[in-house]
């Protein structure tokens, strides 16, 4: 890769807030195929007896195992993470922020949402509980319902490095990249003969992947030609199925997932580079009218409809149990064509979700005058944070660690207090008298200051 044209901005120095419209539409994209994924692998079937099993219907089939290579996109998501998290934290730094201001932020924007789902399914599962449904019923749906919680906890590993990511990739970007890879290829080694060690990968893979999107923020690939995309999609597909062919990593694709490995870095690699190659059509794409408009709808809401979707599937699913609505066996045509009524039933559910619980993810804001909170109180937040989340990846998650990590997730809340309204920087009349950056003493009328950083 060749040097960034950009290195971390100085205070004071002015920074384009634009938004890109082919970075959004791969985010919108990513969410979309997640949402549907999900909807075909959640299959509970009701026994005779009571008991309830759940099947991974997509997981079993012959030939979803090539077809992951391409619809596996969580590393896209932290590419993209990368790309629109570093120019926050340069905007951010522009305008005399810190890292602990900006892990403030990230953690407000992630943790609030997060909160609320975790209070709710642990409110109506006890619920559910009392009215005699049966524990292991409970414990399924627990476990299910809350499974994008693993991606919450990688997400926010990865976002709030980026002060330090960056200020590293100011420096050596190349150097950086590669002491990543270096360590993750030295987790890898050592997982066999330690597993539980495995687990820091997810910040070294994330991370790794994550730099990738500070590559193209930097136009690290702006220039490059379209034989040289293709050769690094080409060649890092190669390793790949070099690596998982010779047994070394397994071939499926959801199976290197969790705990990650080098494979999703791989991965990684590809995408980024496809999307460079299809940028221009991409770009086209995403502004065009209509799906800029839906863009724009579901945008402003993507963490709420990523945490919600799946709680929402496997509720509506152990509903549909206890009613006498037909269940076609799980492989069957009748089941397929199924995922059609349940990825829009799933849709028109989240639309009331978004509405009312949707504004947790906006920022939480206090007068320009007001005090942040102390760097103390935001490092204790992220470490109240990721007690449940490592408590969770170690151990499980149970109904009594949704009700913990849900007061804990609050207590965090609490500690990280209000963001401070930007305050624009004043300019001078061409008079010579200084004004404020919107040419008077009061605030523009609809001005809204909880956009993300």
């Amino acid at each position: 890769m060749e040097r960034p044209r950009h290195v971390d901005t100085p205070v004071g120095q002015a920074v384009a807030p634009g938004r890109d419209p082919a970075i959004d539409l791969v985010r919108f994209a990513c969410l979309f195929l997640v949402v549907a994924a999900h909807c075909m692998m959640v299959s509970p079937v009701l026994h005779p007896d009571g008991t309830v099993t759940t099947h991974n219907t997509l997981m079993e089939q012959d030939w979803f195992t090539p077809v992951v290579w391409v619809l596996m996109i969580v590393p896209l998501f932290f590419v993209m993470g990368g790309v629109t998290g570093l120019q926050s934290w340069r905007r951010l730094q522009a305008r005399g922020g810190t890292a602990y201001g900006f892990a403030q932020l990230r953690l407000l924007r992630l943790v609030r949402p997060a909160m609320a789902l975790l209070a709710i399914m642990w409110a109506a599962l006890w619920a559910a509980l009392l009215l005699g449904v049966h524990p292991q019923v409970i414990q399924l749906m627990t476990a299910g319902a809350a499974m994008p919680l693993w991606f919450l906890a990688a997400y926010l590993t990865a976002q709030l490095s980026i002060p330090l990511l960056a200020r590293c990739h100011g420096a050596a970007p190349r150097l950086t990249f590669t002491a990543l890879v270096a360590l993750i290829i030295t987790v890898d080694s050592l997982r066999g003969a330690l597993p539980v060690i495995a687990y820091l990968n997810l910040a070294f893979v994330w991370c790794a992947v994550q730099q990738l999107g500070f590559f193209i923020a930097d136009g690290g690939f702006q220039h490059r030609t379209r034989t040289w995309l293709m050769g690094v999609m080409i060649s890092s597909n190669l390793l790949l199925g070099l690596l998982t062919g010779v047994g070394i990593y397994p071939g499926n694709m959801v199976v290197n997932i969790n705990p990650p490995n080098l494979c999703l870095l791989l991965l990684g690699v590809s995408q980024t580079a496809t999307i460079q190659l299809l940028r221009g059509a991409i770009t086209w794409l995403g502004g065009v009218t209509w799906v800029r408009t839906c863009i724009a709808v579901a945008g402003r809401r993507s963490m709420t409809v990523y945490l919600w979707h799946l709680p929402l599937l496997v509720g509506m699913s152990a509903i549909l149990l206890l009613t006498d609505f037909p269940k076609p066996s799980p492989e069957t045509a009748e089941w397929w064509w199924g995922r059609i009524p349940v990825f829009l039933a799933v849709a028109a559910l989240l639309v009331p979700v978004a509405v009312f619980l949707g504004r947790l993810e906006d920022r939480p804001t206090a007068a320009s005058h007001a005090r942040g909170p102390s760097r103390a109180a935001v490092v204790t937040a992220a470490v109240v944070v990721f007690v449940p989340v490592v408590d969770a990846a170690l151990n499980g998650l149970t109904l009594a660690l949704l009700g913990g990590g849900a007061a804990c997730f609050a207590l965090a809340v609490l500690l990280l207090g209000r963001v401070p309204t930007p305050v624009p920087p004043p300019s001078r009349h061409p008079s010579g008298k200084v004004e404020n950056a919107m040419g008077s003493g009061l605030p523009e009328a609809g001005l809204r200051a909880n956009l993300e950083a």
